[in-house]
């Protein structure tokens, strides 16, 4: 099931918050924790029922696993140290199986000319989250940072279906205690318009936005062989638009829905396309991603505890590993790679004392990114380097054919006047929508900074009604959200 379908908008999401609160308000709470727990399970099921037994099979094997390790009479017949190596180990594999079997048997398939069969799995959603967030939970176990929580109270910190599917990835210490807290167990009139503020701006930024910008970047993407300079362009950054958004708007739309229930996630995503270096943007994008990156490899390898080689090694290898959890892919390597390199280059220009104008620092760290996420989208190497290269003028300059009057003596430099942006069915509404975006993004509020002074009035609550109703219409089609992939 999707936020941006009617089933949950009109359905799943009013029901399941109704039924919640009635059960609240009759003193029932371990009935409606029960309850939140089959509505989250029936909402992971929607998408495929096969799956409900690998997520519960999931859940009561790190809870087993968890509550030994915060037992110390369970750790004389077993060293806990290798009981936290046998969860960790466990999850990766399933993990594993599920994401990486396949890439794996394609590589063995190149390297030795073999033909093993491909497995024939569809990759569970939400299973890279659920997996990390219990890992999470198992090292906070082990360092002796969680109390021995119940089985129903461990289910709802993982199933909790705001976050299920693309995050945030939590930790136990921020959810655990607000399903036991007396103030959250009513309804909170504020948290609910806040809810449904921050749900309508999802919604728009996912089914106006996102889905705008994705129909140049799916056809440019689907065409890679034909693009000229501007339409390569054109695709990357519709891309990178349709990321933005289509990640934003998840977030604003989990944190939307989780306050309905007064429970507050974390932030997961603050305007990472204002960001002037590379360690300022992953410090804004997938913020809880980057805090586990940090908190479970980076600083277990070493962290900035070590010599500078040493340093630069972990901070390559923890975004490798990071590419390689996006997607089983070597564009995905490769973008973790692409990463981690410069964030290398960032900590060696920081500590020789260089710095840029801000204008140019913000310059080259969007383009960059702009970059890095056309290996991030493509299809295969192939595909990513024939979109590079139209951006870099190997598929010729086309100019729109009202120039032509004015600007002909440029066919002889090669230039050629078509209809603008053919290949990739855009216009010179697609520019626009580019620079609104560019504005958008460096020029208004985040809706975390606009959360900060929220007060609910009249005319706040006309522009949510406009723009929901607006969101509304533009339902022609559910899409799934970038990071469902994931």
């Amino acid at each position: 099931m999707l936020f941006n379908s009617y089933e949950f908008i009109f359905g799943f999401l009013p029901i399941t918050f109704f039924l919640y609160f009635y059960l609240t308000s009759k003193r029932l709470m371990t009935g409606a924790k029960g309850f939140l727990v089959f509505a989250s399970l029936f909402f992971y099921s929607w998408w495929n029922i096969v799956y409900l037994p690998l997520i519960l099979a999931s859940m009561l094997f790190n809870y087993s696993i968890g509550s030994s390790l915060t037992k110390e009479k369970e750790h004389k017949k077993i060293d806990k140290k290798s009981l936290l190596i046998f969860g960790i180990v466990a999850n990766l594999l399933l993990l594993g199986y599920y994401k990486y079997a396949n890439f794996f048997i394609e590589n063995i398939d190149l390297i030795s000319g073999s033909e093993f069969t491909p497995l024939n799995l569809l990759l569970p959603l939400g299973i890279s989250f659920f997996t990390f967030t219990q890992i999470a939970y198992l090292v906070d176990s082990y360092r002796g940072e969680t109390k021995e929580y119940d089985l129903l109270n461990y289910g709802l910190f993982v199933t909790f279906f705001p976050h299920l599917l693309a995050g945030p990835i939590l930790h136990h210490k921020e959810m655990m205690p607000q399903f036991d807290k007396v103030s959250n167990l009513a309804k909170n009139y504020k948290n609910i318009a806040l809810g449904i503020f921050l749900f309508s701006i999802g919604l728009f930024k996912k089914v106006v936005i996102a889905d705008t910008f994705a129909v140049c970047a799916n056809n440019g993407f689907d065409v890679e062989d034909t693009l000229h300079l501007i339409e390569a362009w054109a695709t990357s950054l519709s891309y990178t638009f349709q990321l933005y958004f289509d990640f934003s708007g998840y977030t604003d739309m989990a944190l939307g829905v989780a306050l309905l229930f007064n429970i507050v996630l974390p932030i997961n995503f603050n305007s990472p396309y204002k960001a002037k270096d590379i360690q300022d943007f992953w410090r804004r994008w997938h913020i809880t991603l980057s805090r586990f990156l940090r908190d479970y490899i980076y600083i277990p390898l070493g962290g900035n505890r070590v010599g500078s080689f040493r340093i630069y090694s972990n901070l390559l290898m923890t975004f490798i590993l990071g590419g390689l959890w996006h997607g089983a892919g070597w564009t995905f390597i490769f973008w973790g790679f692409l990463h981690g390199l410069a964030l290398v280059i960032h900590r060696i220009w920081s500590s020789l004392g260089f710095k840029l104008w801000n204008w140019l620092a913000w310059f080259i760290t969007f383009n960059f990114i702009n970059i890095s996420w056309i290996f991030f989208r493509a299809e295969d190497w192939e595909a990513a380097m024939k979109v590079l290269g139209g951006m870099f003028g190997t598929g010729g300059v086309v100019l729109p054919l009202f120039l032509e009057n004015n600007f002909a003596f440029l066919s002889s430099y090669g230039v050629v006047f078509e209809k603008w942006l053919e290949n990739i069915s855009g216009n010179l509404e697609t520019d626009i929508e580019l620079l609104l975006a560019f504005i958008f993004i460096l020029l208004f509020k985040n809706s975390n900074e606009i959360v900060r002074n929220f007060k609910p009035n009249k005319k706040i609550a006309f522009f949510i009604a406009c723009i929901f109703v607006f969101s509304l219409l533009s339902l022609t089609k559910e899409s799934e959200f970038l990071y469902f992939n994931f």
